[in-house]
């Protein structure tokens, strides 16, 4: 980010989440949900260290019956066993208010309570199982996710303002209503709860829409009207391509203006794919806006008729591999290495420059060019690699760099 430009936070109330903060002047936290059946212990275990693994600072499980619930605490307890310590969310929907009171091990073991007042009960269920779950964060002294989707509404909020709207004399367009529904929902959810003693600082808000300028305009008005710690998360925002590029442009949109404390990416995952996709790509755009930094960044370029060679993407993708497969140890051992930038270029037009610019880059031969790989360190030649061992000898450099610029030593080799 330039120097005289600086991202100011929407100012919001901080959460304590079982040790993390969301909101206030904390960074912006990236969470993650599971999709394996809770009551499976060992397939949630595995995925949340999968996750945790790859960055998630919260993650969400779904609790939707007797057997996800029991099996809450023996996760917890098989993760913190394994040296992994992270908050666990509660997702709850239809039967929360059961559940909890049902499995207190649950309610007490868990960080933090999800919640939608869409479905929390209907009719004259609602406002009593509502409260019952309040009742029991106070209880256990536990914040609670107040999260509105556009595709389970609470209809008495969404029927009322339509009637309302119905009688004006120009009346507003649909989604303007239903937008509309959402933010009430909320932040009528909000209130109620602190009504019944829970506080300010227990309350996180979401409104969940699949429409990258819905989504945009909802939190907006979200932060205009409230201090409340804000969730960031376009729903069902799709597979792929799609989803990466939806959920970017929507959240881009609103860190920028400041507003967010927290996000998660709601891909659909591709077939064989793995889980932490959805991490990687939240770190990936609060790391590339300049707001927070979680693994060396890989600058590499697109390719043309000058790097007909495949060579230098299957470097890049190996480098990007082989560092954020070293992240869990590197960030214990290295501290600032998450900031460093790394350049694998593909020719000599852009390649010297951009590895220069980079702390460590390399710029290999393009079609015709002299078969040789020069090396940049801060800015200067230091190798020049050739043959077939290019690969391995770039790591050793790298590896080496690392050690003596974040381990202590005030020279890179």
């Amino acid at each position: 980010m330039p120097a005289n430009q600086e991202i100011i936070r929407h100012r919001t109330v901080s959460v304590n989440v079982g040790g993390v903060i969301v909101g206030g002047d904390a960074p912006v936290v990236v969470q993650s949900m599971t999709d394996t059946d809770t009551a499976d212990v060992e397939a949630s275990v595995k995925q949340v260290t999968d996750l945790v693994n790859a960055g998630s600072e919260i993650v969400r499980l779904t609790v939707n019956n007797d057997e996800a619930a029991a099996a809450i605490p023996k996760i917890d307890e098989k993760l913190k066993s394994a040296g992994i310590d992270v908050p666990l969310v509660g997702c709850f929907h239809y039967n929360g208010h059961r559940l909890l009171e049902d499995h207190p091990d649950c309610a007490s073991t868990l960080a933090k309570y999800r919640i939608n007042p869409g479905n929390v009960g209907f009719g004259d269920k609602h406002d009593p199982q509502f409260a019952q779950m309040i009742e029991t964060a106070i209880k256990y002294d536990k914040p609670v996710r107040i999260g509105v989707n556009w595709g389970s509404l609470d209809k008495q909020v969404s029927a009322k303002l339509m009637d309302e709207n119905a009688k004006l004399a120009q009346p507003k367009d649909a989604d303007d209503v239903l937008r509309e529904a959402l933010i009430q929902s909320a932040l009528q959810s909000a209130e109620f709860s602190e009504k019944i003693g829970l506080g300010r600082d227990k309350i996180i808000i979401s409104c969940k829409v699949s429409r990258v300028q819905d989504l945009v305009t909802v939190y907006r008005e979200l932060a205009k009207r409230s201090d409340y710690a804000l969730h960031l998360g376009l729903t069902e925002a799709g597979m792929g391509s799609k989803g990466i590029v939806a959920s970017t442009a929507a959240k881009a949109i609103l860190l920028q203006e400041g507003i967010g404390d927290t996000i998660r990416i709601s891909l659909t995952p591709e077939p064989g794919a793995p889980r932490e996709r959805e991490v990687i790509v939240a770190q990936e755009i609060l790391q590339t806006m300049g707001i927070r930094s979680f693994t060396p960044l890989v600058s590499s370029c697109p390719g043309c008729g000058r790097t007909t060679s495949v060579f230098f993407r299957e470097l890049a993708d190996e480098i990007q591999g082989y560092i954020r497969a070293s992240m869990p140890v590197w960030k214990n051992q290295y501290p600032g290495v998450e900031s460093m930038n790394v350049a694998v270029m593909g020719c000599i037009v852009n390649g010297p420059g951009e590895s220069k610019h980079a702390d460590i880059g390399i710029s290999l031969p393009g079609t015709g060019e002299e078969p040789v790989a020069p090396v940049f360190i801060d800015g200067k030649k230091k190798h020049t690699l050739r043959g077939d061992s290019i690969a391995q000898e770039f790591k050793a450099i790298l590896d080496n760099y690392i050690q003596q610029r974040y381990g202590g030593s005030q020279e890179a080799a």
